[in-house]
């Protein structure tokens, strides 16, 4: 069956140093991503962004590669040629709050900072004008987070691991990301809706990624691939892998592991 959908993350994957599109992890001028994506092109793909991003962010980076549909804020919502599908489960939206406002009213981001007192802070300045999900950074157990939240009455949230981040952090060896969200959000399910609409078939999608929440989205797809430079960074991306029969390790990093996924989904098909 012919490869008809490529889902993939931007940071650390799609995108290299200074997430630019153009460059690897080093910071080297590289023309692979554009290569992958020109691939996709002449053989009919669809490539969608799955992304912790805001809607802005995310949408010029969709136009930027030439596409029309784009995942955001960590599975909280996508697009499709401009028509909008929220994706926040049995969260209850107000029309006169955002969810991060929501979030807010209640104390959730203060909880979950003060329960982690020097390992977890925003995520200055890209927690700023945010709907969908707040953003953090720093080290600890989503496990742990996520019932804190339950024992506070936030049973309706949880948090989520990103992945590894360069920004440093003062007493943390790896800095990660993290959102907080509705229980229900994740990129799994947006991504398993998008297909879905589109009439795609799982066998004809795969995904790319870096993180532990990206691989969340190996059982949506027809096979997984995590770039090079995401186990190396967080041991913890190679263990979760042993949950996903279908997920593989790129021998590259970065974009150009995503052009080695691209190539080898397509030599298969």
């Amino acid at each position: 069956m012919s490869l008809r959908c490529v889902y993939t993350d931007l940071d650390g994957t799609l995108l290299g140093a200074g997430a630019s599109l153009f460059t690897d992890e080093d910071g080297n001028f590289s023309m692979a991503q554009a290569r992958a994506l020109e691939a996709c092109s002449r053989a009919g793909v669809e490539v969608v962004i799955m992304s912790g991003r805001r809607y802005v962010q995310v949408h010029e980076d969709a136009r930027i590669i030439g596409q029309t549909s784009f995942i955001f804020e960590a599975g909280s919502a996508f697009s499709i040629d401009r028509e909008l599908t929220m994706m926040t489960g049995d969260f209850e939206l107000d029309p006169e709050r955002t969810v991060v406002e929501q979030m807010t009213d209640r104390g959730v981001p203060e909880l979950l900072i003060g329960s982690f007192p020097g390992r977890l802070e925003f995520h200055e300045p890209w927690h700023l004008n945010r709907e969908m999900s707040h953003l953090f950074r720093g080290e600890v157990d989503p496990e742990e987070a996520n019932l804190i939240l339950e024992q506070n009455g936030h049973g309706d949230l949880r948090l989520l691991d990103n992945g590894a981040i360069h920004r440093r952090m003062e007493g943390i060896e790896q800095a990660h990301c993290y959102h907080l969200v509705p229980s229900g959000v994740s990129k799994s399910r947006a991504v398993a809706a998008h297909a879905k609409a589109r009439g795609y078939a799982l066998e004809e999608t795969i995904a790319v990624g870096d993180s532990v929440e990206d691989l969340e989205v190996a059982p949506s797809v027809g096979r997984f691939f995590i770039v090079a430079n995401g186990p190396e960074k967080d041991p913890g991306v190679r263990e979760a892998m042993g949950r996903y029969p279908n997920a593989q390790v790129t021998a590259e990093r970065n974009g150009a592991g995503f052009y080695e996924a691209v190539v080898t989904s397509l030599m298969a098909a």
